[in-house]
């Protein structure tokens, strides 16, 4: 006799599909410091970001055969870390010179948003997908992530102690999957405050990344979702401004199979912590596939590694830019 088995249709939440465009090109990733310097420092900035953005298109047509690849555009405003001027102020002087130098920014992100979006909190999501991987040898002495808030690509230095008890020795640290020499990186995800917990750029710039590859979902749904901007000014408080907002009538998806990030190279460690965060969350199965069917029924390669979805073009700033603390 078989037992029919009844569940609630609630029970396996269904996860929720995002349209794709073939490049997500991020125009820019700037700190306050960058904005306080000027429109001359952002002058500066979209010229250099320009020179790069036919690169950018002609290499994403070349992995489509030479047809016109789908790219959409987005900048993104710290307003995590420090508060300067108001998104009334900002976000038109940002708009001017992007389109002074021939851009359009079709999609504006707010940082604080990979922390807080819409009362979901995308970044405590990740942590609890965090899954350390284990380097040979470990005995699991050191607590989890969860606990310390740092995050490895491998062993970390510790010192042993001989058979006498007395004498300790130095151990390397070493970077689980060396090759010849270790890379070893560890990387510090949140920081905790008086006013609660505080995530970390690269953290924050993975949670960023994930959301532009349409692989970030909360109960099946897709989190930092554009609202489209139907115009008027800006306002003057930064919690009143969405987190991610639609800016040009492009239709073309805020993710994409891809990214491109162009951004001044002091961002580089930066962003070598993000692929390690990337290369160690377990990304939502469902997302994962989605992207991996709408790939193959468009013809499309995409690695499996989702780190190695994410590429970057980093440019030398001039010697007269201010360098943002803290970053």
């Amino acid at each position: 006799m078989t037992e029919a088995v009844f569940r609630e249709t609630t029970a396996d939440p269904r996860t929720q599909s995002v349209p794709l465009a073939h490049l997500s090109l991020e125009l820019g990733h700037l700190y306050m410091e960058d904005f306080e310097a000027g429109p001359q420092r952002l002058r500066e900035h979209f010229a250099e970001v320009r020179i790069w953005v036919d690169a950018a298109h002609a290499s994403a047509a070349r992995r489509i055969g030479g047809k016109r690849p789908r790219v959409s555009t987005c900048f993104l405003i710290d307003d995590y870390f420090t508060r300067f001027s108001t998104p009334a102020e900002l976000i038109p002087l940002v708009l001017e010179e992007a389109a002074r130098a021939g851009l359009v920014i079709d999609y504006l992100a707010r940082e604080s948003g990979c922390a807080v979006a819409d009362r979901i909190e995308p970044a405590e999501s990740v942590m609890h997908r965090l899954v350390e991987s284990p380097p040979p040898g470990s005995h699991g002495s050191r607590p989890p992530v969860g606990q310390t808030g740092w995050l490895a690509n491998g062993r970390r230095t510790a010192p042993t102690r001989s058979a006498l008890a007395e004498i300790t020795a130095w151990q390397p640290p070493q970077e689980t999957a060396a090759r010849n020499h270790s890379v070893f990186m560890d990387v510090e995800l949140w920081s905790e405050t008086d006013k609660g917990r505080l995530w970390s750029c690269p953290f924050l710039a993975a949670v960023w990344q994930l959301a532009r590859l349409g692989l970030l979902r909360h109960l099946g749904e897709p989190v930092l979702t554009p609202r489209p901007w139907t115009g008027g000014d800006f306002p003057r408080d930064w919690d009143r401004l969405p987190p991610l907002l639609k800016l040009s009538d492009s239709r073309v998806a805020f993710s994409a199979y891809r990214t491109c990030t162009l951004m001044p190279n002091r961002f580089l460690a930066v962003e070598d912590a993000v692929r390690l965060i990337l290369d160690q969350v377990d990304v939502d199965s469902g997302a994962l596939d989605q992207v991996a069917e709408r790939s193959r029924s468009e013809g499309i390669a995409v690695p499996a590694a989702v780190a190695q979805r994410a590429t970057y073009v980093f440019y030398e700033e001039p010697t007269n830019s201010p360098l943002p603390e803290g970053t």
